[in-house]
């Protein structure tokens, strides 16, 4: 499945590989096991590095499987990195050691030292990429050139428990909502004397979730180009939007979650003290798991002004330094095919082809992330500046002090104060 994680901690290849390298000598990819080259007669071992962990690592090691299945004499080698993974891969580059194939969100970082897909991805019919989501790709690449073949996505959506619902005689939300609705009804389920919220709101926002609530209302971090954040982080669109998470936390209508010593959204939603959360598709089937009938909703919208979401995708790349460059693409080609896109349970199909035979755009439940999914046209800040993450850090910041009280405007001004020094 996806990788569950700040999107935001961009790594420093450079500066990670000389510490890491003088740690273990230049070799290795600090997993548990030695990389096998193909030292055994007549078996080439092609390399795949994952952040999956659990029930996904068993999927993808099935998936490697049947891959060896139909490609006698090949080995997949699958190296799950977990929480290392940033870690390990950019010691791998940087010995020039790295899996073939991996997967890949942080093109930013890592593209010099990935092999472009262009001519793979439109020369091989069977690919059949005209069935992917077209969307998915903008955020595999970088300039005009593709290096990453979309694997599995979530956009975003509100998650609301249909027996709180009930209970209070308001009838379940609907595409085409607005956030006048949503606080509306966050204020009719809350119930502070049985410790009852209509909404969690996290103490440790991702910036990069956030994008989608301020472009909805027509602000931005940075401008289009890249270059620009004074008008852009601090406009009073971008402060609205995140000045009314602020406010539903003055009010009482929604309850910090996951801050120091505090439960998470997660935990708060599935015990029914919280009526609706807001997430990607991680935490549905333990929702569903803990018993609670829970519905989705695609996000709300600001009055007069179109919807708009980001993603969180996996895709999957080659190494530029990989020697078996061809065989990598005849796995990315398997790892994205029907078969193995089915076999994927956890994750959201990117191919229309799988969906419509799922009929997942038709489940209620499925339906709004695909809703999400035709919104999200908008490019991620960190894929439009290089020095993103420097800037993110204040930023990040600025939102924090909102959850806490600060004023959104006045926190924004600061932050762009803060961060010009690295745009110039």
């Amino acid at each position: 499945m996806m990788k569950r994680r700040s999107w935001m901690v961009i790594v420093s290849v450079m500066a990670l590989t000389a510490s890491m390298l003088a740690g273990c000598g230049g070799g290795g990819t600090g997993t548990a096991q030695e990389p096998d080259n193909g030292s055994q007669a007549g078996t080439t071992t092609l390399r795949f590095a994952t952040w999956d962990t659990g029930d996904a690592l068993k999927i993808e090691q099935d998936i490697a499987k049947k891959f060896e299945e139909s490609h006698p004499g090949t080995k997949v080698q699958v190296e799950a990195y977990a929480d290392g993974f940033d870690q390990k891969l950019a010691a791998g580059f940087g010995a020039a050691n790295p899996p073939d194939v991996m997967y890949m969100w942080d093109f930013p970082t890592y593209h010099q030292s990935l092999e472009p897909l262009d001519d793979y991805a439109s020369k091989d019919k069977d690919l059949n990429i005209d069935d992917f989501y077209q969307g998915l790709f903008n955020y595999g690449k970088i300039g005009d050139k593709l290096y990453g073949i979309p694997a599995g996505f979530t956009t975003r959506v509100v998650y609301y428990n249909k027996k709180l619902f009930d209970e209070a005689g308001i009838a379940y939300p609907n595409d085409g909502w607005t956030w006048t609705d949503f606080q509306d009804i966050a204020k009719r389920l809350t119930d502070p004397s049985k410790k009852q919220y209509g909404f969690g709101v996290r103490a440790e926002n991702d910036t990069y979730d956030l994008q989608g609530l301020v472009w909805s209302n027509g602000g931005s971090f940075i401008s289009e180009d890249g270059t620009t954040i004074e008008g852009y982080m601090n406009s009073k669109e971008t402060a609205e939007a995140i000045q009314m998470l602020g406010d539903m936390l003055k009010n009482g209508t929604a309850v910090l979650a996951g801050g120091k010593g505090q439960q998470s959204g997660e935990d708060i939603f599935k015990a029914g003290k919280i009526a609706m959360w807001e997430s990607g598709i991680w935490p549905l089937e333990s929702f569903r798991e803990a018993g609670i009938d829970v519905g989705t909703v695609e996000m709300p919208a600001f009055p007069g002004k179109p919807v708009k979401g980001v993603l969180a995708e996996s895709a999957l790349s080659i190494a530029k330094d990989s020697k078996h460059k061809d065989l990598a693409w005849e796995f990315i080609k398997f790892y994205v095919s029907d078969e193995a896109i089915k076999m994927r349970v956890a994750d959201l199909p990117v191919r229309a082809s799988v969906v419509n035979e799922l009929k997942k755009d038709q489940d209620p439940l499925y339906k709004p992330y695909y809703t999400m999914l035709e919104r999200s046209d908008n490019t991620p800040a960190f894929l439009l500046n290089p020095k993103w993450n420097e800037v993110n850090r204040q930023l990040s910041a600025a939102v924090e002090s909102v959850m806490f009280g600060s004023d959104a405007q006045e926190a924004l001004n600061q932050a762009v104060k803060d961060s010009e020094r690295y745009l110039k």
